[in-house]
């Protein structure tokens, strides 16, 4: 299927490595110019010398206040404009509700609902001018399904999605989208180092379904968040 995203200018952040690597390059073998992000420049640049297409490789901390904003000028100043946005970041370390502290909170709100939000409205402005454009926004499948032990990952991610159920009301009219994907396990290399066991999803097919909700023929989803987690989450909602 051919999904309109040929010439089309795409952010990714987190990209040097799992899923968000996997999103990078589905959407370059879709003919997109892609812009990644990662913190650390030796696997950034592995990861850019990985990609079909033209590629601009950026070190950065998105959990830095004034970086989504240069990411995203960086990525217009090289090719001209933004089309698609796709927010990663890495999660919070796991705890119970009662243990969390105000820092502990503070960061993961930071990184996890704070980073994409600051993404999107740097982003937004560029896409409204051509009146095209994609986000999605990668959490986990606790934004469904909490678990007990991964409290500050649901706080915030799940304030991530309410934020972003509202904000996409103000998008659609302006051809713009935003959906969440919500990820089960996939087989990155986070997964095995961890020795994670049971079944696993492939970051190249989580790739390809995010690049499906950036496409064209997409146009009509937006407030969702979309599970990618092989019918892990139970709930029906």
């Amino acid at each position: 299927m051919e999904l309109g995203l040929d010439g089309k200018i795409a952010l990714v952040t987190g990209s040097s490595k799992g899923l968000g690597r996997a999103c990078a390059a589905s959407l370059s073998r879709e003919g997109a110019r892609v812009a990644i992000c990662a913190r650390h420049a030796e696997p950034l640049r592995e990861a850019e010398a990985s990609l079909e297409g033209e590629t601009l490789a950026l070190v950065a901390d998105v959990t830095d206040p004034e970086e989504p904003q240069r990411l995203v000028q960086s990525t217009v100043d090289r090719f001209g404009g933004l089309n698609v946005l796709v927010a990663n970041a890495g999660g919070p370390p796991a705890a119970r509700a009662l243990d969390v502290d105000d820092a502990s909170l503070e960061a993961a709100l930071n990184a996890n609902l704070l980073g994409s939000i600051r993404l999107v409205r740097a982003a937004v402005p560029h896409m409204r001018e051509t009146g095209w454009g994609r986000i999605v926004l990668i959490t986990s499948r606790t934004v469904k399904q909490p678990n007990p032990s991964l409290a500050l990952s649901n706080t915030a991610r799940t304030g991530l999605w309410a934020w972003a159920k509202t904000a996409a009301q103000d998008l659609f009219a302006d051809g713009i989208t935003l959906n969440l994907v919500a990820p089960g396990t996939h087989a990155t290399d986070r997964a095995v180092e961890l020795g994670l066991t049971g079944p696993m999803g492939e970051p190249a097919d989580f790739g390809d379904a995010v690049a499906f909700l950036c496409s064209e023929q997409a146009r009509f989803i937006t407030a969702s968040a979309v599970s990618i987690d092989g019918g892990e989450t139970l709930g029906l909602l």
